[in-house]
């Protein structure tokens, strides 16, 4: 089941002289239950790239259909319900907020949409997440890989289409950020969840299930990972 489609997507910035293309006719899609890793060199265009699946911004040209609805035909009121309801973001810097405990930070986007949580469900996800005794820690008394784990329990709480992780591991050390990608790959895994990672560390990009490469606005699908060699099935990574 297709999750994700993206076609002929193109950003552009500025005009004439200034003019930057950061993306230029990008086309992908994402099955259900994928865990898919993008890489690529700093200011390559992946961050623009996921701001726009995220619809945090809007595209040149091109669309983007997530579960088979458009992004971009959707008004500004319409786009932020289904942003909210289907789509979970993980970012490098946490965004937690400070006031609330790891339980509240949880479960805010289901307040936000005036939702009730399922007390079950949240156990389970604070299980998962080995959270368990820190339910009702504020996120000053909680470790960077800790703070990481409530912003990837924010974004699984409301069952989402689709979760969007920038560089989810790039405020932690190497232990914190291997427990990270692991904790990704057994959400992806345990709900079906289909994962967007962006990352500069191609030893954590081996570990998805897929890996897309993008360089100077383009992106090349370098395919299925291959877990025994530690590279791609179909290309290499340089």
């Amino acid at each position: 089941m297709q999750i994700l489609q993206v076609n002929n997507l193109c950003k552009t910035y500025g005009e004439s002289a200034v003019r930057v293309d950061a993306l230029k006719n990008v086309s992908f899609s994402l099955n259900k239950g994928e865990f898919c890793a993008v890489v690529g060199e700093s200011g390559s265009g992946k961050s623009t790239l996921l701001n726009l699946i995220g619809a945090l911004d809007f595209p040149t040209e091109g669309n983007i259909l997530i579960d088979g609805q458009n992004l971009f035909s959707m008004n500004e009121e319409e786009r932020t319900i289904f942003r909210r309801r289907n789509i979970g973001f993980v970012f490098q810097s946490f965004h937690l907020i400070e006031e609330l405990n790891v339980e509240q930070n949880i479960i805010f986007p289901l307040l936000l949409d005036y939702r009730k949580p399922n007390p079950n469900a949240l156990n389970e996800l604070l299980s998962l997440l080995d959270l368990q005794d820190r339910r009702h820690h504020l996120p000053n008394q909680l470790s960077g890989g800790q703070k990481q784990r409530v912003a990837i329990g924010r974004a699984l709480i409301t069952d989402p289409k689709l979760i969007l992780a920038d560089e989810p591991t790039g405020n932690l050390d190497s232990r914190n950020s291997m427990e990270v990608l692991d904790l990704l790959l057994r959400a992806s895994r345990k709900y079906q969840q289909t994962i967007l990672m962006i990352t500069h560390n191609n030893n954590l990009a081996v570990s998805a299930d897929r890996v897309l490469h993008v360089s100077d606005g383009c992106l090349t699908d370098l395919g299925e990972t291959d877990k025994t060699e530690g590279g791609f099935r179909d290309e290499k990574l340089s």
